[in-house]
């Protein structure tokens, strides 16, 4: 494709400016040239342009649970989000946890996604936390390492899967969860799930193996990420390691940022894992994104059926879909609001997440057209059967919100298109 997107604001080195941006032979060019031919103009007057969005945390769910998700139906999914690069995730089966496994997944990739998919390598054999997996067989593949959807209970056995991972040069991406502190629990423990009789989950459960995992990052020093924070005690312990100069980055999700446990219905829709928390929590964690401890946000797009999300608070499964919903809901609730800037968000959307797993997209002379035009100024309302996902399941349905996908390309080809 060779166009012109045309006197659009664009962001570039960090900053908006109205420009045109020239796409040819599949990378971006922010200088007309007269070798420039044939070009096909397109005209985005006062529409933004960013960066394709990364999103470090994406459930795609193939291999294993296609019912729910696939590579296909997820990535057109982030493609109508703005999303260009997505890290998925190993809960998957087979677990991405020897080369084998993982060249399924790769495959797949290969033959159906329509962006840019790197798949987490998994921390321990079918994430089950009892023997490391093949890291250094699987290492060349993966952007990192993550057990996610499970937290790695043995501190041994994370301590192991550190030093490995530093060797090879890559990042733990943990999901922090100490199992014994559970105890049935399913959503905060906090005033709801007293007023409604459920069973809470502590905020220690999470904070608790942070605590552990970065006594261990002050003993090793490897590269190390926290998966989906949600606690304010969260926010203070890894603030407090960056303020030690540990290597260490975080992020949370749209929903824990703009809902707390006030929020919660007797809905599936509700319920996901770590649960939302109180409103403290929430505004702890607004905290850390304007100073700069949470690092970027990551939606957990994650995916189920309609049976599994149907069966209410209590019996559902843990888990909503995001990547559709993720910009609009943060630009609304975070931007308009004047809680952060426009230039913020989509540094924790972009900038962050690129340098931090050196993958993503930026909008730089010569750089692969990979980049998303939304228009800001239309609303609408979330309605999840739009959605390109097979999972309909947000606690956002209904909400009326601004910034609307119009277009996003990825290696200068156009995988998404607003219909008009």
């Amino acid at each position: 494709m060779n166009c012109i997107l045309k006197d659009a604001q664009v962001y570039t080195n960090g900053k908006f400016e109205k420009r045109d941006i020239f796409i040819t032979d599949g990378k971006v060019f922010l200088e007309y040239s007269p070798l420039f031919s044939d070009f096909t103009v397109i005209p985005f007057n006062n529409r933004f342009i960013f960066p394709g969005f990364t999103d470090v945390h994406v459930h795609l769910r193939e291999p294993g649970f296609l019912y729910k998700e696939t590579i296909e139906s997820g990535t057109k999914a982030c493609a109508r989000g703005g999303y260009t690069t997505v890290c998925s995730m190993p809960n998957l089966i087979p677990a991405p946890d020897r080369k084998e496994n993982l060249q399924i997944q790769l495959d797949s990739i290969k033959n159906s996604a329509v962006i840019d998919v790197y798949p987490f390598g998994a921390i321990t054999n079918a994430s089950l936390g009892e023997e490391l997996s093949d890291m250094a067989g699987i290492s060349a593949d993966v952007a990192g390492f993550s057990d996610d959807g499970r937290g790695v209970q043995n501190t041994e056995m994370m301590k192991n899967a550190m030093i490995e991972a530093k060797r090879l040069g890559k990042i733990i991406s943990a999901h922090c969860e100490d199992n014994s502190l559970l105890k049935g629990g399913y959503i905060h423990d906090g005033e709801y799930a007293k007023a409604h009789c459920h069973k809470g989950i502590c905020s220690e459960s999470e904070w608790g193996p942070i605590k552990r995992d970065l006594e261990l990052v002050r003993e090793i020093g490897c590269a190390y990420h926290v998966c989906h924070i949600s606690t304010k005690e969260s926010v203070e312990l890894i603030r407090q390691a960056k303020a030690e100069g540990l290597d260490v980055t975080c992020e949370t999700a749209p929903h824990y940022l703009v809902l707390s446990d006030k929020d919660l219905q007797e809905d599936g829709r509700f319920k996901m894992n770590p649960p939302l928390r109180s409103e403290d929590d929430r505004l702890a964690l607004i905290e850390g994104i304007c100073d700069g401890t949470i690092d970027m946000i990551a939606t957990d797009h994650a995916p189920h059926s309609a049976e599994e999300k149907g069966r209410g608070l209590k019996d559902s499964l843990m888990g909503v879909v995001g990547i559709e919903t993720a910009f609009p809901i943060l630009y609304t609730y975070l931007v308009k609001t004047n809680i952060i800037s426009l230039e913020k968000l989509i540094a924790l959307l972009c900038d962050n997440p690129r340098k931090r797993f050196n993958i993503g997209a930026e909008i730089k002379e010569g750089c692969k057209a990979s980049l998303t035009v939304f228009d800001l100024n239309t609303q609408y309302k979330i309605n999840p059967d739009d959605f390109l996902s097979k999972g309909r399941s947000t606690p956002f349905a209904g909400y009326e919100v601004f910034g609307k996908c119009l277009m996003t390309i990825r290696d200068g080809n156009i995988v998404w298109q607003e219909q008009k």
